[in-house]
């Protein structure tokens, strides 16, 4: 992201407990046949760096290097790294827009739920092209908030989807991503392309229970909490219903939420 661009999220403690919980087999899995030990990976958008650990960790020795437009959340993947002794793995301060690398100098160049929140996702994934070697791939999975779903029906949940959406676009970015990835990839220049979807599923009491617990904090007390009340979007009485909502949600025992996640691989020519 440029420093122009606003993170609806932001980075919130409730934010970077729900991004930790990401790994490469849950959250990456359509990218493991092509991770072979020696490949070089570029993770854009880092955060935690808990997919990132797991990159490095298949293709070791090979080179990877997790970038992220905020310093804050690097403190926690260096220390993912080093707990995990992975010495191959590095991260810094990037802009996806302008990748601080030469041509040509990854194998694999992945970023997962980052698309959605730039204003120019195409130049983005343009940039992305440039630093992969030709014949190299460039990864990306989005979610796509309209396909969310989930039982049984609760008005606080529909209103909590309605305030994302206009948060999100508000800050001109694009929060049904998933669904748009195959065009974005086509008008940044990639011809040869793998679409594939997949979906994150809370069910059981103990996802239930965490899935709504950061939703409750974050639509009260993270950035787009904050950017729905300076925008005239929502009030802090609809903001404390809606976490309500999640929480009243997950006591119910028949309670499941699906997200749908779009992903795409795509042949750098």
């Amino acid at each position: 992201m440029a420093p122009d661009d606003t993170y609806t999220h932001g980075h919130h403690e409730s934010v970077l407990r729900s991004h930790s919980m990401r790994t490469v087999e849950n959250s990456a899995a359509y990218l493991i046949p092509r991770l072979t030990t020696g490949t070089t990976v570029l993770d854009i958008g880092c955060g935690p760096g808990t997919i990132t650990a797991g990159l490095a960790a298949r293709v070791a020795p090979g080179r990877v290097v997790g970038i992220d437009r905020e310093a804050g959340p690097l403190d926690a993947a260096a220390a993912v790294a080093k707990t995990n002794g992975l010495d191959n793995l590095t991260f810094r301060v990037g802009d996806a827009y302008s990748l601080d690398f030469p041509d040509d100098s990854f194998d694999v160049v992945h970023a997962h739920q980052v698309l959605q929140h730039l204003t120019d996702p195409v130049a983005a994934l343009t940039e992305m092209r440039r630093v992969c070697r030709p014949g190299g791939i460039v990864a990306a999975r989005d979610a796509d908030y309209a396909a969310m779903t989930w039982h049984p029906a609760n008005p606080a949940l529909d209103r909590w989807l309605d305030v994302y959406h206009r948060v999100a676009r508000h800050n001109h970015a694009e929060p049904d991503a998933g669904r748009r990835l195959k065009s974005w990839a086509l008008a940044a220049g990639f011809a040869e392309l793998t679409c594939t979807a997949s979906a994150w599923c809370f069910a059981s009491a103990d996802e239930r229970s965490w899935w709504a617990g950061t939703w409750a904090q974050r639509v009260t007390e993270s950035a787009m909490a904050e950017q729905a009340l300076a925008t005239g979007i929502s009030t802090p009485a609809e903001l404390a219903d809606l976490a309500a909502g999640w929480r009243t949600w997950a006591q119910e025992p028949d309670a499941w939420f699906a997200v749908l996640n779009a992903e795409i691989v795509a042949v750098t020519p």
